[in-house]
Parts: structure tokens; sequence; C-alpha cells
């Protein structure tokens, strides 16, 4: 009889210790008390986020998003964000007079395209998802790669892509320099009537950094207003901050670390393999990196991923619930220095299929109530 007792105890100590230490983790909290402290208006009264130690250091909770920051070399006036935009609609800032900035960027889908890859010149495909424009001042670097340094070098990497607009520099600045009625807007906006490349980058991501958000359900509830989130989407706040791990990478007001990861998406083997970050760095460990994407404007801004093959919110939750198991590979590896190498912090969460719709509900509150409204502009002669 002893015997089976130890038996018995030897085999339910791994499983207590298991359940007290989930028990541990969670932290309990009745729904009431969750609302309380998430909604006090004080960060530091919130439960204790579940991070891993390589995340502590420079580690920065979510919250209301600040005020937008112009830069010291290119601050902000109307003048320069009225011509910004009238550059951003204008289909003559490519070769063939037919695609804008707005093609891929349209302010009524999110502004991005609606599709799982864009579409460009002479409708080439490229080969990765047109990222929103939402939020992009408040990025540390710019596009998927990180290859462009600042909001002015982004944009104009598309008009000279092939895929994209296809434009040369030289061809861009004499398609604007022939329209005369830029002339007088590019005075209001820099003192006198000169075009250069310098001041046309200084306009465009003058108006790309004032699309902002507008405060949606989850600012006005961290602010104070206890009503703004149901009770589905406080539960899915407090997964997304302790088991649910998104606060990892999707952190500070952002939503975003403004770092790389490589979430077990580089397509090894497949017609879509892409390196990411790696072609920027060298490094093994960004290979197939990224960087991380707002989350602001979720709901709006599908399908997802670098490559926009997840069409629906659920796809992409349920993928990192079974920790992005990356698919087979179709091609032998020849150099092991070429593997990729999956981020550490993704492993399997074991959410239930409660918890994903509690978890894709929060997603859903963090996207304005309503869409920014851009109208066209009527374009210069």
């Amino acid at each position: 009889m002893k015997r089976y007792l130890i038996i018995i105890c030897i085999l339910t100590i791994p499983i207590l210790i298991a359940a007290f230490s989930t028990q541990d983790l969670q932290e309990e909290y009745s729904l009431s008390e969750l609302r309380r402290l998430y909604s006090s208006g004080d960060i530091s009264k919130w439960p204790k986020p579940h991070i891993d130690e390589s995340v502590k250091e420079d580690f920065e909770d979510i919250g209301t998003l600040p005020k937008m920051v112009y830069p010291e070399y290119n601050p902000y006036s109307k003048a320069k964000e009225v011509l910004g935009k009238m550059l951003f609609f204008d289909p003559r800032m490519s070769a063939s007079m037919q695609i804008s900035c707005a093609n891929c960027h349209e302010p009524q889908l999110g502004f991005g395209d609606g599709k799982s890859l864009a579409n460009g010149h002479g409708r080439r495909i490229g080969k990765r998802n047109a990222m929103t424009l939402y939020n992009v001042g408040y990025y540390t670097s710019f596009m998927w790669d990180g290859r462009a340094k600042s909001l002015e070098d982004q944009v104009l990497l598309p008009t000279q892509d092939h895929v994209e607009m296809n434009t040369s520099l030289e061809i861009l600045i004499r398609n604007i320099k022939n329209i005369k009625g830029y002339y007088p807007l590019f005075k209001e906006a820099f003192g006198d009537h000169t075009i250069t490349l310098e001041r046309i980058q200084m306009a465009l991501a003058t108006f790309e950094r004032g699309i902002v958000s507008y405060p949606g359900r989850f600012d006005r509830f961290v602010s104070g207003d206890s009503t703004a989130l149901s009770d589905q989407q406080l539960k899915g706040l407090h997964l997304f901050r302790t088991k649910g791990r998104c606060i990892n990478c999707h952190n500070t007001p952002l939503f975003s670390d403004n770092k790389f990861h490589n979430d077990g998406q580089t397509l090894y083997g497949t017609k879509q393999e892409d390196f990411g970050h790696y072609h920027i760095s060298g490094r093994q460990e960004d290979i197939g990196a990224f960087r991380t994407p707002s989350l602001r404007e979720t709901n709006l801004t599908g399908p997802w991923m670098h490559h926009g093959n997840f069409p629906t919110l659920r796809d992409v939750v349920e993928l990192y619930n079974l920790g992005n198991p990356a698919p087979i590979q179709r091609r032998v590896i020849v150099d092991e220095k070429t593997r990729p190498v999956p981020s550490p912090l993704l492993r399997k969460l074991n959410l239930t299929k409660t918890e994903v719709d509690e978890l894709i509900s929060f997603l859903q509150a963090i996207s304005s109530s309503t869409q920014r409204r851009v109208t066209m502009p009527e374009l210069p002669e």
C-alpha cells in the first residue's frame, strides 16, 4: 500500500507543481477587478504583464498614443501637408502616369489595398503585402524589412521600384516640374517655387505623419471610461498582456516594439521565400525577420502578415496559438548559415476557443470606431 502511495505522489507532484505555476502565472482576477484596474487611468495599477527576460530591458506597456512629433529637419506646416496630400494622390508621380501612392494605400481600405500582395506597374505583383500607413510616423524604421531609416527616405522607394511605380527620380522630378499648378504650392510650403527631390520627400512625409488613428474603445477605456470595453474585450485585453504573450512584441502605445522578429513565416523553400531583415543586417537571426507591425486599426487592414496569406484575424491568432509552426521545407538546406531561426519568443499558448474569441474581440477594439475620412484633392494642372 505504501509503495502505491509513493508512486501516486511521485506521479502527482509534477502535475501539482505545474498547476500551481500556472495559477501563479495567471494571477486570477475577477472581471470587476480587471475593469477597475485597467480603467483606472494609472498603468502602475495594472496586472503585471507576462514578458520574457529578453524583453524587459526596454519594455514599454501599451496605452494611448502620444502626440505626433515632427523631426527638426522637417517641421510641420499646413502648407507642406497640403502639398504632400496632392503628391500622394497624383498618378503623375509614376512613369505610366496612372499609379499614385494611394493605389496601394487607399484611405477607404485602411490605407492599404485589401490585397494579399500589392499590384503595381503593368499589373505586376509584388512580393509583399502593402502595409497600412496608419500611425506610420511612430515607427523608427520603415518598410517590412527596415531598409528605410526615415519616412523621408521611405516615400521615394516605391516610386523607383520597377514592380511598383517604375519611375526614375529624374522622370519623377520632370513630371512634377511640368505641372505649373505645383509652383505656387511649393512656394507656399517652402518659401519659393523651386521643385526639388528633397522638398517632394519632405511634403509627402509630412502628409503621412498626419495619418494617425482616432482614439478607439481601448484608448477611452484605459483613459478612465470603464464602460468602453465589453466583458469579452476586457478578458481579451488581459489575455493579450498575460497568457496570450502578445505583449512581448506588440508593446508600447503603438502596439509594436519597432523591432524585427522571425515568427516562423520565412516560407523557406517556397516561391514566397523571403529573408526579410537579413538583407539589411546580414545576421542569421534576422533571416525571415520582419518589423513588428502595429496592431492599431487591425480590424481595417487585412489580409495580414508580410505575405498577406492570412485573410482573417482568427487565422493569425490560431497560428500564434500553435506556436507558429514553420511550413514543411520544400528544399534542402545547403548552407546551415541560411537556416531560418524562429524567435525564441514563440511557444504554444494553449488558448481555448473562448480565449481565442476574447483575444480577437480585443484586437477589434484597438481599431477606431471611425475611419479617417480623406477627401480626394483636386490636382493641380
